[in-house]
């Protein structure tokens, strides 16, 4: 529901708690069907933004250069020229496809 009724305009934003608490359930979810190994690939576009906002970091700290014109890499895409709508619509093809990835390795790993 948060994602049909937010569109096209973002006007609803989950922030802290509500990221908290999904992180959590799906956490708690991967460590009791034993699928905790999973869990990156499944968060892997999360996994990617966390690492260009390290990378960038680490960057600026020891070479005293950028990276990214920006972090995290979706700044950095609208840096570049790329719109709201195709970094959300990358973003989701991204998702979806990791996420099967992940559905798909856990089923194969079951029928063992």
């Amino acid at each position: 529901a948060f994602l049909w009724f937010n569109v096209p305009k973002a006007s609803v934003f989950m922030g802290d708690t509500g990221s908290m608490a999904l992180g959590s359930v799906l956490a708690a979810v991967a460590m009791i069907t034993n699928t905790a190994l999973l869990l990156p690939i499944i968060v892997l576009p999360f996994v990617i933004e966390s690492l260009s906002v390290l990378i960038q970091l680490t960057s600026k700290k020891f070479f005293k250069r950028k990276v990214f014109k920006s972090a995290p890499i979706h700044h950095h895409l609208e840096a570049i020229g790329w719109g709201e709508a195709q970094i959300v619509m990358r973003s989701w093809i991204i998702s979806i496809m990791v996420a099967s990835l992940g559905v798909i390795i856990a089923l194969v790993d079951v029928s063992r």
